[in-house]
């Protein structure tokens, strides 16, 4: 005889409908992810921005060359994300229009500005809601139920037999590739300006120093030119490297961190470790810690990272739980507890750390030998 199923617990009347609504947000929230592509795709941030960073939504709709036609539905796309954070709202013009504004998160959304700490995170958003990454997504499921031998590979790779940041995503989709780069580039650039202010003495007394996979070396000069005694050092992949015009302030070294870490008195991982599995981790760290000097002569690792803690609050935590489903499905790492992160570090032969500081969702952290 079959077992019988238990019983259901019922809800209330209001437990119901707030279930109902509940329901709705969460199964929907990808129309929020969908409507802020669209705002990015149609430059609404970089057109507000032109416009003073307030306007109306005629003289929006003016400014996108949006047709009369679809001027109601655009204030219906404004009024979604002005609920979702992405834009404000408050006011009125002169002949009583509503007045939209841009916001901390739609800032960093505006193309065609030139400032040393402004990074535009377009490239983040159309990269993290293109298909190919919708897709990806949508195979987790299927990718849960398969039992695999060896290293587990990420969603991503089980979908479309290639690997991001690697050179299959070029075979898979060039124009993906590109977005990718340029959106993590982005990413990992944003907030330097805070880090340099938050942690100054955290490159006091430092002569030199090794960014592991810093890119074109934002990072790196953005230290040098808060610290012109440390002689900084860029490590990254051959193709980053050959990209990057050389300079006279930031050496450039091409290679592979899981071989080779250029020596300096402090090795940077700046939002790195984070893709890579616990195991590719130690490795790394491994590296790390044989090309820097003792604790007592400055010798340390800087690890840049996210360190999950619900002490946070629910909206930061949320975020780091976000990324950590980000990591699963498009690489084969994960976001960290600082237990986790005590761990690796222990793992890696090192004998002591301390976190300095936590900027959001970030922590700062000094690991020393």
């Amino acid at each position: 005889m079959a077992a019988q199923a238990p019983a259901i617990e019922v809800p209330t009347d209001a437990e119901l409908l707030q279930a109902q609504a509940d329901l709705w947000r969460h199964t929907l929230y990808y129309l929020t992810s969908m409507g802020l592509r669209c705002a990015v795709k149609l430059g609404i941030p970089t057109a507000m921005h032109k416009l003073g960073g307030v306007t109306s939504l005629p003289d929006l709709a003016d400014a996108l060359s949006i047709p009369a036609s679809k001027q109601p539905f655009l204030g219906r796309l404004m009024r979604a994300l002005v609920t979702s954070g992405v834009f404000a709202a408050g006011g009125k013009d002169e002949s009583g229009a509503e007045l939209f504004r841009l916001n901390p998160l739609s800032r960093v959304l505006v193309d065609d500005v030139v400032a040393d700490e402004h990074h535009s995170q377009t490239s983040f958003v159309l990269a993290g809601t293109s298909p190919h990454y919708m897709e990806a997504a949508l195979g987790m499921a299927d990718w849960f139920k398969k039992d695999v031998a060896g290293p587990v590979p990420s969603v991503f790779e089980d979908v479309h037999s290639a690997s991001l940041f690697d050179e299959s995503t070029a075979a898979l989709d060039p124009e993906l590739d590109a977005l990718v780069t340029e959106g993590l580039e982005a990413h990992d650039n944003l907030g330097i300006g805070t880090i340099m202010r938050e942690c100054h003495d955290l490159f006091k007394g430092l002569e030199s120093l090794t960014d592991c996979c810093g890119g074109d070396g934002k990072t790196a000069r953005a230290i040098t030119k808060a610290h012109p005694h440390v002689k900084c050092t860029v490590l990254d992949l051959p193709k980053v490297i050959e990209k990057t015009p050389s300079d006279c302030v930031v050496n450039y070294v091409a290679g592979d961190l899981f071989h080779t870490v250029p020596k300096a008195q402090a090795v940077m991982l700046k939002l790195v470790l984070h893709h890579w599995s616990d195991d590719d981790c130690v490795k790394i760290l491994t590296q790390c810690k044989n090309a820097i000097p003792s604790r007592e002569e400055g010798g340390k690792v800087i690890v840049i990272d996210i360190v999950v803690e619900p002490s946070l609050g629910p909206v930061m935590f949320e975020a780091q739980t976000l990324m950590d489903l980000l990591m699963l499905v498009f690489t084969r790492g994960r976001q960290r507890s600082e237990n986790d992160w005590r761990d690796l570090f222990m793992k890696a032969g090192f004998t002591d750390y301390k976190i300095i500081k936590k900027l959001g969702a970030r922590g700062v952290i000094e690991v020393y030998k």
